[in-house]
């Protein structure tokens, strides 16, 4: 999916048109009634009216439109339209606000193999569909302005009737709209010049109230013959996707998608062996593609698909992988989670704002990841188990006993919590290392912690690390870190990790407070999130958390941190820096209201997750803060 490709897309896409308009109108079928059989991915809103319905009482389009953000949304939105926006309205001599209110019905795009196989440069096919319901006549007249346009800007344009329609043609380098997407630097072989980035014919019709644009013959073509009573496959008739279909599209999603991983990961087990590369390092392990799906276990992922779902309540998505029992290996087995309780332990107290457990069994965690290794590279695994014996030698001089796969990884349990509190202070250190815990279920926990002392000994000498020290019974090991580097490179000690069990837990945390009030916690004064009002209902809608899956954000409280941390304004210039450019530039924090103006947009969220002899499924609900109610 390159640039180049989706250039002349997303040209097609944003004009909103192209062709003849049918006076007559039939009800425009569902996209999967409509794509290529050979659609690997797609996505889809199939009733924009609805969804535009949903989003005018949905809490972030009212955040986003409150009074209060008024400043902040304008410059945004200013600067947006100037740099991007503007550039793109005079180079098809259009106004986007005309294209705007033309969706009614389905919006769509799908990308299909188109003859791919991994051997040539055959680019993956896009499909683009667009139903403007009564706004057909609006979809023609812009269309005929779109045209006009390009035909006196001297492009060339031509015809081809396919199954009755005619298809406009226009034909787009990699140089139309530049300077609106960014352009990806050729790139080249060592030794041979890069090769020229291919012109893309771009297919456009208007069918009745649809618009048709695709980036192929084979893209569209199908689509046609389904509008105009063929019989050409569609993805409907996968035997894959109507079973994803019945289990997770029913009930009118708001949106959905889904991603035909078999037949993505079969075109890519076709690509070339490079391993007889005479580029390659002679110490390079040598593997496939295919080779690599295989031992991950990717080969057994059939499909993966998401459905949206908007309703008073809130809003609830599902994700789905279609991977059967017989067929698990690899990171599909690891995944596979037993059905066991990963509600909030009593410990956890109501006010973290990040909570996850996950029953991961990790004794069968760490065999798969050798057998993963070992069928990647042999030698690998050889290195792997070099390097425990050495730790085992060493630490055996003090303790002839001493067994790391024992006192580690067979000591390892199926429970992995983690929490996370609000960081305390404003500044960015503080933002950047919040007081959070992570515990891991263990049988042994003194002899895990000393495995831990033995491994983190070899990689970073322990020798001036503290002495351990007793809190409440408990003893809390310091283990030293490896110092951070400023932007001048000057070189900051950083906070040892600090290591106790408690419970049948192993706890780790860079926190002494929060490791404290863990350790302390068995005294029962605790109040515990899970009596939080308001998470057992959210709960319920995902399904209860036993499924060995769950985790729980206090959104209001994330979002009161993430608003003093933008509104800090060198805080926020070094945050921007991982926002894309498009965002960046046009972004003013210091423009943000008082967070408390529009707290009661956000409230809480939780997910969950489990395994069926199906596939994995994963539920992520978020309820309506009480206060829009």
């Amino acid at each position: 999916m390159t640039i180049e490709i989706l250039r002349p897309l997303f040209l097609a896409a944003v004009a909103t048109s192209l062709a003849f308009a049918n006076s007559s109108r039939a009800a425009i079928p569902a996209a999967e009634n409509l794509l290529p059989a050979d659609t690997f991915v797609f996505f889809t809103i199939p009733d924009t009216d609805a969804l535009r319905a949903a989003s005018k009482v949905s809490p972030q389009l009212m955040f986003w439109n409150d009074p209060a953000m008024k400043p902040f949304h304008d410059k945004f939105v200013a600067k947006l339209s100037e740099k991007y926006i503007a550039p793109l309205e005079k180079d098809l001599g259009v106004k986007v606000a005309d294209f705007a209110n033309l969706p009614h019905g389905q919006i769509t795009l799908g990308v299909t193999v188109n003859g791919a196989n991994a051997h040539d440069d055959i680019p993956p096919g896009f499909v683009f569909l667009l139903d403007a319901k009564d706004k057909s006549d609006s979809l023609k007249t812009n269309l005929t302005t779109l045209t006009k346009k390009w035909t006196d800007a001297g492009r060339a344009l031509r015809t081809e009737t396919i199954h009755g329609l005619t298809f406009t043609v226009v034909t787009l380098s990699s140089n139309d709209l530049a300077g609106i997407i960014p352009q990806k630097p050729p790139v080249s072989e060592i030794g041979k010049d890069p090769k020229p980035a291919k012109p893309v014919d771009v297919y456009f019709t208007q069918f009745q109230s649809l618009l048709i644009a695709g980036t192929s013959i084979n893209a569209v073509e199908p689509v046609a013959a389904h509008l105009t009573g063929g019989s050409a496959p569609a993805l409907t008739d996968n035997a894959t996707f109507a079973a994803d279909k019945l289990t997770q599209f029913r009930d009118a999603p708001t949106y959905y998608g889904w991603f035909n991983t078999k037949a993505f990961f079969d075109l890519v087990s076709q690509a070339p062996d490079d391993s007889n590369d005479a580029n390659a390092s002679p110490f390079a392990p040598k593997f496939s593609a295919a080779k690599i799906i295989g031992v991950v276990g990717l080969g057994g992922l059939k499909s993966a698909s998401l459905a949206l779902r908007e309703s008073h309540d809130g809003s609830i998505l599902t994700v789905h992988l279609d991977a059967p029992d017989s067929a698990r290996a690899g990171l599909l087995k690891i995944l596979a989670l037993p059905a066991k309780d990963a509600n909030p332990p009593a410990f956890v107290p109501d006010g973290v704002v990040k909570f996850s457990r996950i029953r991961l069994d990790g004794k069968q965690t760490w065999a798969e990841l050798q057998k993963i290794i070992a069928a990647i590279s042999p030698g690998g695994l050889a290195s792997v188990n070099s390097v425990i014996d050495m730790a085992n030698s060493s630490a055996q001089q003090k303790d002839p006993s001493f067994d790391i796969r024992n006192n580690l990884f067979g000591n390892l349990g199926d429970d992995i919590v983690n929490y996370q509190k609000s960081p305390v202070g404003d500044s960015l250190a503080a933002f950047a290392r919040p007081p959070s815990l992570t515990l891991v279920g263990v049988a042994n926990p003194d002899q895990v912690i000393d495995a831990i002392k033995v491994v983190t000994s070899m990689i970073l000498p322990q020798a001036d690390a503290p002495a351990p020290r007793d809190f409440l019974g408990h003893k809390i090991y310091s283990i030293a870190m490896r110092p951070q580097r400023t932007a001048d490179g000057t070189a900051v000690p950083a906070p040892p990790l600090l290591v106790s069990s408690s419970s049948g837990y192993v706890a780790f945390s860079l926190d002494p407070g929060i490791l404290e009030e863990y350790l302390r916690s068995a005294d029962g004064k605790t109040k515990p999130l899970s009596q939080l009002p308001g998470l057992a209902d959210a709960e319920q809608h995902i399904g209860g958390a036993g499924g060995g899956l769950f985790g729980y954000q206090n959104q209001r409280e994330a979002m009161r941190v993430a608003f003093k941390l933008a509104k800090n304004s060198v805080d926020a210039d070094a945050s921007l820096r991982i926002l894309p450019p498009v965002f960046r530039d046009s972004l003013d924090f210091t423009l943000l209201p008082d967070f408390d103006q529009v707290a009661k947009y956000f409230y809480i969220s939780v997910y969950g997750g489990k395994t069926t002899d199906d596939g994995l499924d994963l539920k992520v609900f978020t309820p309506r803060p009480p206060q829009l109610n």
